[in-house]
């Protein structure tokens, strides 16, 4: 039995030291990074069983990912292995007021965007599980990505598992009709979407007078169980400001704002799904909240797109703990 089961591409992630960019670096660190894995490798250090869902080249680059995600307590076994294929990569450059952080992708052709239907044994996968965690990172990867998202989804409702859906548009992926065209459908069979105002718009096109109209709207035209709406302040690159709001049967729950020190934000988001899931699944909405708020800052102090915080230094934050060495 799994508690939570995610799919979606893992690439090679790969960043200049010293706040260098990438055309004077002269050596790049690396590690594994990508949305729905952060989230399994999360619910995992926090407590919950995870497994992760993808297709990987069966060369060095893709077993070191798998070995990351067995580093973090995740289960591999239902991974799909091609001999003929590609791991994407992408290159993050840390920058410094007032020049932001940059992504940079090479993920085209990759392993998992080549994915078909029937490749995945879900009925396998969804044994015991108890909610499917996927991001509109992957059905933007392809159109063959799409159809088996499509097909996950259908496959996790039909054993009666919950679906959380992340929008997390990427601009550099697809466009905005032709992700509305695409999720739509799935909104039928989500029961958590977790997005942001500006995620909102882009893809549904649906604005308010503030957060929570965007997200009561979303509930009422959706039919969604649960919306939760992100909301990241960014003052400065390196001082930035998260909280998260959630709806649910004509209920808002609100959390506090913590401001953050930032020495890594890739990932956040998704750390943010993995404790809110948490709290979630283990009691209720509001705890989701607390949980997914305090992981997610506590995140944005170490490198890596993991999060390599305890539920026990998580519980900390949630009870106000200081700056004091902890001895």
């Amino acid at each position: 039995m799994t508690d939570v089961v995610t799919f979606g591409e893992c690439m090679l992630r790969l960043s200049p030291p010293d706040f260098q960019r990438l055309e004077q670096a002269t050596q790049l660190n690396m590690t594994a990074g990508g949305s729905e894995l952060n989230v399994a490798a999360g619910v995992a250090r926090l407590g919950l069983s995870a497994g992760w869902v993808s297709r990987l080249p069966d060369n060095p680059l893709g077993r070191m990912v798998r070995n990351k995600a067995r580093e973090m307590g995740v289960d591999t076994s239902h991974l799909v292995w091609t001999k003929d294929d590609r791991l994407g990569l992408y290159f993050v450059e840390y920058g410094a007021s007032p020049r932001a952080s940059s992504v940079l992708y090479d993920r085209g052709m990759s392993a998992i965007s080549r994915i078909q239907p029937g490749e995945v044994p879900w009925g396998e996968v969804f044994q015991g599980c108890r909610l499917f965690h996927v991001s509109g990172i992957t059905p933007a990867l392809s159109d063959s990505a799409a159809a088996v998202t499509a097909e996950a989804i259908r496959a996790a409702k039909d054993v009666g598992a919950q679906v959380s859906y992340d929008l997390n548009y990427r601009a550099k992926l697809w466009s905005q009709d032709k992700a509305r065209r695409v999720q739509t459908p799935f909104m039928a069979d989500v029961d958590v979407l977790i997005t942001t105002e500006e995620d909102t718009e882009r893809v549904f096109g649906i604005t308010g007078a503030d957060y929570r109209e965007v997200a009561k709207t979303l509930a009422d035209r959706f039919h969604l169980r649960v919306v939760v709406i992100t909301l990241r302040g960014t003052p400065s690159v390196w001082r930035n400001t998260w909280s998260a709001l959630a709806y649910s049967d004509g209920k808002f729950y609100d959390d506090v704002s913590y401001e953050v020190e930032v020495v890594d934000r890739v990932g956040s988001g998704d750390t943010f799904s993995a404790g809110f899931l948490f709290g979630y699944l283990t009691q209720d909405i509001g705890r989701g909240l607390s949980v997914g708020n305090a992981f997610a800052a506590l995140k944005h102090t170490s490198w890596s797109d993991f999060n390599w915080t305890t539920l026990e230094e998580t519980e900390a934050l949630i009870k106000g703990a200081g700056l004091r060495i902890v001895r």
